[in-house]
C-alpha cells in the first residue's frame, strides 16, 4: 500500500512539474508574440499615409459649430491648452462572459496599448478558467487590420481570426468606443467628425484608410459620456460572424493628467433575445503618453 502511494505522489508530482512547464513555456511565446505586435503597433505612429500631422495642443476654439452636448463634454473632460495624447497603456481588471447564451463569467486581467494615430491598439488579456488554466487572447486593431487570437496556456489556439473588411471594421469600433479613455483622440483636429442628435447625445464618425463608422455617444448631466451604441457590429457565433447592436457605458470618472475619464466600463450585445452584458473592467493602471 505504501509503495503504489508513493508511485502515485511520484506521477502527481511528475504531472504537476509537466504541466508547469508547458505553461511557462505557453507564457514565454505568448509574450514574444505579443511583444512583436506591439512594435508594429508602435510603428503605426510613423505612418502617414492616411493622416496629417496632428495639432499639438487642446485649443477650445475648435469646439466652435459643435453640437452643444459635444462642447460640454470637452470642457468637462478636457483642459484648454493640455498636450495631445499621443500614446495610452492602460492595465484593466473583471469579469468577462464566455457565453452569448448564458451566464458564463471568468475573472481577466489585462495590458491594452493605444495608439492615437494612426488609430490602433493592442488587448493583452488572461482569463481564468480554471485554477491554473487560463485562456490568453489578443484583440487588436493594427495598421488598419483587425485580429483575435486566443489560446488555452497560451499554446491551444480556439480562434485566430484576423484581416480586414468586418474584422477591422469590428476592432475599429472598439477602439473609438474606447476613446473616452484617451479624450483628445475624439477632438474635430483629429479627424472626428461630430453631428446632432438631441440634446445629451450626438453621432460621431471616425475614417481610417476605407473604413467609414459612426457611434452614437450620450452625455450624462455632467457632460462626460454616458454610452456609446453601434447599430451593427460583428459578433462571433462559432465560425460565422453575426451584425448586431452592441453599447456600452462608462462610469466612476476620475481625473487623470487633468483630464476627467471613466475608471469602469461595461459593454453587450443586444442579442435578438435580449442584451447580454460580456465585459465589465475596472482600471487598476493609466500611463499617458503626448505629442511633444
Amino acid at each position: 500500500m505504501l509503495i503504489w502511494l508513493l508511485w502515485l505522489l511520484l506521477a502527481l508530482s511528475l504531472l504537476a512539474a509537466a504541466v508547469l512547464g508547458v505553461s511557462a513555456y505557453g507564457t514565454r511565446r505568448w509574450a514574444d508574440t505579443a511583444a512583436g505586435l506591439r512594435g508594429t503597433l508602435e510603428a503605426t505612429q510613423f505612418d502617414d499615409a492616411n493622416h496629417s500631422p496632428a495639432i499639438a495642443r487642446v485649443h477650445f476654439r475648435e469646439l466652435q459649430g459643435l453640437p452643444a452636448p459635444v462642447q460640454r463634454y470637452f470642457r468637462a473632460a478636457l483642459t484648454e491648452g493640455q498636450p495631445i495624447i499621443s500614446a495610452l497603456t492602460v492595465e484593466l481588471a473583471g469579469t468577462f462572459n464566455l457565453s452569448h447564451t448564458s451566464e458564463r463569467w471568468k475573472r481577466f486581467t489585462s495590458r491594452q496599448t493605444i495608439v492615437a494615430r494612426r488609430p490602433g491598439f493592442l488587448w493583452d488579456a488572461e482569463i481564468a478558467l480554471l485554477p491554473g488554466l487560463a485562456i490568453r487572447v489578443l484583440d487588436a486593431y493594427i495598421g488598419g487590420q483587425g485580429m483575435l487570437h486566443a489560446a488555452v496556456l497560451g499554446l491551444f489556439q480556439v480562434a485566430d481570426i484576423h484581416g480586414d473588411g468586418e474584422i477591422a471594421r469590428g476592432e475599429l469600433f472598439r477602439f473609438f468606443a474606447e476613446a473616452a479613455w484617451y479624450p483628445t483622440a475624439l477632438l474635430p483636429s483629429q479627424g472626428v467628425r461630430w453631428d446632432a442628435f438631441d440634446d445629451h447625445s450626438a453621432y460621431a464618425t471616425l475614417v481610417d484608410g476605407p473604413l467609414t463608422l459612426t457611434l452614437l455617444f450620450r452625455f450624462n448631466d455632467a457632460g462626460l459620456i454616458d454610452s456609446f451604441r453601434a447599430e451593427a457590429r460583428g459578433a462571433m457565433v462559432g465560425r460565422t460572424m453575426v451584425m448586431i447592436p452592441w453599447e456600452g457605458r462608462w462610469s466612476d470618472y476620475r481625473t487623470r493628467n487633468g483630464m476627467t475619464v471613466p475608471n469602469v466600463g461595461e459593454v453587450e450585445w443586444l442579442w435578438p433575445e435580449g442584451r447580454r452584458s460580456y465585459f465589465r473592467g475596472t482600471v487598476t493602471s493609466m500611463r499617458f503618453e503626448f505629442l511633444p
